[in-house]
């Protein structure tokens, strides 16, 4: 479902992918449970590949999962809250809205201290429902910050989210 997760040396998506994988990427439902199984999920991946990212979830405005791995810091957690903020405005990848604004030759113009296109945060999509929260991952280069949480998210998916 996501060819190149997780691979350095796959080619960047451009943004046809970036959007297949927003259409493809959207759960039957997402609960408290559901945040906890997929962090989980998220941190034993980066673990394995001893991966110094911080990861969160938000069901709504909600902060459902946590959690700072050795090697990341304060700066991680601010990452967070602004890549996630421009999820929360645009309802799409923070990815996908740098990208578009990349493609266009345009900055991304809003507010510095709080937002960031940069890769890493992707909406928690229900289908029939929309944009329900968001799974953010701060730690790595943008494109690999991306690409963790859309395998993870492939992975949840994959082992039947309920």
């Amino acid at each position: 479902m996501n060819p190149g997760a997780g691979n350095p040396d796959a080619a960047n998506p451009d943004i046809a992918e970036l959007e297949r994988q927003q259409r493809e990427l959207q759960l039957p439902s997402f609960d408290l449970d559901d945040a906890w199984r997929l962090g989980s999920l998220i941190v034993t991946l980066a673990r394995e590949r001893k991966l110094a990212v911080t990861v969160d979830i938000r069901h709504g405005e909600q902060q459902a999962f946590h959690a700072a791995l050795p090697g990341t810091s304060p700066d991680n957690d601010d990452w967070i809250r602004r890549k996630a903020a421009v999820v929360r405005r645009f309802n799409e990848a923070s990815y996908l809205v740098g990208e578009r604004y990349r493609a266009k030759g345009r900055v991304f113009d809003l507010d510095p201290s709080r937002y960031a296109a940069h890769g890493g945060s992707f909406p928690l999509l229900v289908r029939g429902t929309g944009v329900v929260g968001t799974v953010t991952v701060s730690g790595l280069p943008q494109v690999e910050d991306h690409r963790l949480v859309t395998e993870c998210l492939a992975r949840f998916l994959a082992e039947g989210a309920e």
